[in-house]
């Protein structure tokens, strides 16, 4: 046997040496390592990895050719694929018989697809070893060895981050109280999944105010809107039909409006403050008006216009009007007007309900009978049913209430508390009006504050 001892061989000409002739065969001998330092192409080995000995317990990025033992025991783990290349391989297992309790996500580089899907792939039996090849951009990275592609479940429903999360046995529920994205990373497979319901309240009016004597407006409710999708299945309030949005990848800004601030009482009468708007999508709720003040100094009597109107304030002179409501105009209608105020010896007036999201502000009814605030408007969408933008009630000067209350009541979507003590605020995150101030018997000259808005979406998950 012949034997050659060299430290280095390269090429006599160009950039390739050619060991042997087809059919050789080279023997390396037990003991010898095959350090590799550029890149092996043409072994016939795809489909096999190295296997790194380091377990790994968090999120982490594989590297082409290696295979990781993963131990999900404290938490689910991300694993990130490489760049997809025609036969790069990568390898996982379950080290410590968790992924049935706590998943290994795998997640695909950019845009590239794992069994033909852009969805994320999750590995949730106990014990399961997966290879993953990576054949072409129409596939991407399929499963091999002893795994079948069914074992790397791709969600084939939307994905999303972003407010309170809650699920039904079938949805997903996604709340926002205050502002926030709403982050949209994968879509559903099929399309008509990706259409999505959504309730969008806006923040209430506030109710007027004046001292002494007169009664004041209820604010009115923030704009109702709702559309509910076909596929995610829930008692809708009757002003569904908003419009249709269907999601896709990327983030949606969310808006939440504020109520409109409480407002002290004063010499002469004072319209309420409105709310704020809330915004998803191409989804604008307007804000509640706020309510109109007692007296005779118009159009400060008069409601103010909004998602639903103020209000009216009691007073003199004739031609008080409530604020009108659906404003700006949208269909199905965001809200109603506010109730209108009435006259009364010496000024002493009573005033109008805020407007609320299915119901006009009841009207002043008589020399000393306030109107209640407008019902507001009922839905499951939240898996329970709750009313949104009600009006807020006018304040009295002496008699009955249209609510029952001395003062005015807060809107909470129609259902207004009772009971003697100052003008009550709308609810927080239901979008109702605020109470209508001072008036005779009340224990403060301070309107109530409008109620702040929600944003809710919904989609199929099951």
């Amino acid at each position: 046997m012949s034997e050659v001892k060299v430290n280095k061989i390269s090429p006599r000409s160009g950039t390739t040496v050619t060991l042997g002739d087809s059919g050789d065969t080279f023997t390396i001998p037990s003991g010898a390592t095959i350090n590799n330092q550029g890149t092996a192409t043409n072994f016939g080995a795809t489909g096999s990895a190295s296997w790194n000995t380091t377990v790994k317990t968090g999120d982490f990025t594989a590297v082409a050719g290696e295979g990781y033992f993963v131990n999900t025991t404290s938490g689910e783990i991300d694993v990130t694929l490489p760049a997809g290349s025609p036969g790069a391989v990568v390898a996982v297992k379950d080290y410590a018989k968790t992924w049935d309790t706590n998943n290994c996500i795998i997640i695909s580089n950019g845009s590239e697809k794992i069994g033909g899907s852009t969805n994320n792939a999750t590995l949730s039996t106990e014990g399961l070893a997966v290879t993953f090849i990576y054949i072409d951009s129409t596939q991407g990275w399929l499963v091999t060895d002893d795994g079948n592609q069914s074992v790397a479940v791709t969600n084939p429903f939307i994905e999303a981050t972003g407010g309170t999360i809650t699920n039904t046995p079938t949805c997903r529920i996604h709340t926002f109280t205050g502002p926030g994205t709403f982050s949209v990373t994968g879509l559903a497979t099929s399309a008509a999944n990706n259409e999505i319901s959504y309730l969008v309240v806006a923040g209430g009016g506030s109710g007027g105010a004046r001292n002494p004597g007169n009664a004041n407006g209820g604010g009115g409710g923030g704009g109702f809107r709702e559309d509910k999708s076909p596929v995610t299945p829930y008692t809708a309030s009757p002003l569904d039909g908003a419009g249709p949005i269907t999601l896709t990848v990327t983030d949606f800004p969310i808006t939440v409006g504020a109520g409109g601030a409480a407002i002290s009482q004063t010499p002469s009468n004072l319209q309420g403050n409105p709310g704020s708007n809330s915004i998803f999508s191409t989804i604008t709720s307007h804000s509640g008006g706020g309510g109109g003040g007692g007296g005779n100094d118009t159009p400060l009597t008069n409601g103010r216009p909004g998602g639903s109107g103020g209000g009216a304030g009691g007073g003199i002179p004739s031609g008080i009007t409530g604020g009108t409501g659906n404003t700006p105009p949208v269909n199905p209608s965001q809200g109603f007007p506010g109730g209108i105020g009435g006259n009364a010896p010496g000024g002493n007036g009573p005033s109008g309900g805020g407007g609320g999201a299915t119901e006009v502000g009841e009207a002043a009814a008589s020399s000393s009978v306030s109107g209640r605030g407008g019902a507001g408007a009922t839905t499951n969408i939240s898996n329970s049913p709750v009313g949104y933008g009600g009006g807020g009630g006018g304040s009295k000067t002496s008699g009955t209430q249209g609510a029952g209350s001395p003062c005015g009541s807060g809107g909470t979507g129609g259902i207004n508390p009772t009971g003697p003590g100052p003008a009550f605020n709308g609810v927080t995150n239901r979008g109702g009006g605020g109470g209508g101030g001072y008036a005779g018997g009340c224990t403060a000259g301070t309107s109530g504050a409008g109620g702040s808005g929600v944003v809710i979406i919904r989609y199929k998950i099951a």
